[in-house]
């Protein structure tokens, strides 16, 4: 590097001297402009030079990444999985260490294990904290603070409503991240794409997560100017929301619509057979709701959000990105992900209605029941 660097400005000095030996006419302009070519020759190659020593100290280096993930099910499990897998390929690529298994935390569900988990993640020094979902990356938000420690978030539908970002290109703050924000009108249209005549809606969500508020308040905004009723229904655990799904079948609705609800999600294998034997269509903001069963999931890939939420991991502790103003990363949200065991129960006619789906998505995939994606 120092070799091409001499070379190059020893070229630029000759360059400068054979065209101030010129005519007198034009030797005053042409040795600034050689003078200043030279000039911007050593500061490109000093930029270059910075860069590289900026690559070889980060080269070796070892850091301590706290994961913290809010419950256990099959997309927030996709989430860290594939988190994991691209923080691996980083540090070997970068050939630096990134230590996350002896710093993770599910916290399933539990407020408690939650904020006692990323107390110790902060006593224990570590260099970021990846938040998998919302209420993680809210409790972060205050242990952390004043710390410095850069706080990464990922499925965080959305970031500005919560309270995280001040905005999703200028975050503002030490804290940035992956959002899955979701086209609630666009589920919308599917509900009414596969069954024109359907008359009464159930939403079923839980009053406790941030990620439903926005996305209910615009189904009812939705259902309320085409003139559809609709039933709420909410539940705060398992056998709340089991309860819940119960109502809205003896209410009569005609399809229920539930957000990236993590809540609910972590309910879907408990309710799918109820709605199912109903008649009743479940339409989600998530495709691992269609994985546990319900007729329809719709959103992103939690796998490339898991992959996009660790590139911004190496980008923050390894080239020194500022959170601050580091955008908050979206992915294209139109994947619909249609269950083909629930959608034969519900003696719904398949291919006119991915016929009927096409103008509002991007994708259609088929899967069927499980607990968890399968690489």
């Amino acid at each position: 590097m120092k070799k091409k660097l001499v070379a190059v400005i020893m070229s630029a000095c000759v360059g400068a001297a054979l065209l101030a030996g010129c005519g007198a006419s034009g030797s005053a302009e042409s040795t600034e402009k050689a003078e200043t070519a030279a000039a911007d020759t050593a500061e490109t190659a000093d930029t270059a030079e910075s860069a590289d020593a900026a690559e070889s100290e980060a080269s070796g280096a070892s850091y301590k990444i706290g994961i913290v993930q809010y419950m256990d099910h099959a997309s927030l499990n996709q989430i860290t999985e594939h988190l994991e897998k691209e923080l691996d390929a980083k540090a070997d690529e970068l050939n630096v260490s990134f230590d996350y298994e002896d710093y993770f935390i599910n916290g399933q569900g539990d407020s408690t294990i939650i904020t006692q988990g990323l107390a110790q993640l902060k006593d224990d020094g570590v260099d970021a904290v990846v938040c998998v979902a919302t209420p993680t990356a809210l409790t972060a938000q205050s242990t952390f603070e004043g710390t410095g420690t850069p706080i990464i978030f990922s499925a965080v539908t959305d970031p500005v409503g919560a309270g995280l970002v001040s905005s999703m290109d200028e975050p503002g703050g030490n804290i940035t991240g992956t959002s899955d924000a979701l086209n609630t009108e666009a589920i919308m249209n599917l509900i009414f794409a596969q069954n024109p005549d359907a008359d009464k809606v159930g939403l079923l969500y839980s009053t406790s997560e941030d990620a439903s508020t926005q996305a209910i308040a615009d189904a009812k905004a939705f259902l309320d100017a085409k003139g559809v009723e609709y039933v709420e229904k909410t539940g705060t655990n398992t056998t709340e929301v089991s309860q819940a799904a119960d109502a809205l079948i003896a209410a009569g609705v005609d399809a229920i619509f539930t957000p990236t609800d993590n809540t609910v999600m972590s309910a879907e294998l408990s309710i799918y057979d109820k709605l199912a034997d109903a008649g009743i269509p479940h339409y989600t903001g998530a495709d691992s709701f269609a994985l546990n069963g319900a007729f329809l999931g719709f959103g992103i890939n939690y796998a490339d959000l898991g992959s996009e939420t660790a590139d911004m991991v190496t980008n923050i502790l390894v080239n020194g990105q500022d959170p601050a103003s580091y955008a908050v990363v979206t992915l294209g949200n139109g994947i619909a992900t249609i269950n083909t065991e629930t959608a034969e129960r519900l003696g719904v006619d398949l291919k006119a209605t991915e016929e009927a789906f096409k103008p509002y998505c991007s994708e259609i995939v088929e899967t069927v029941t499980a607990e968890n994606f399968e690489d």
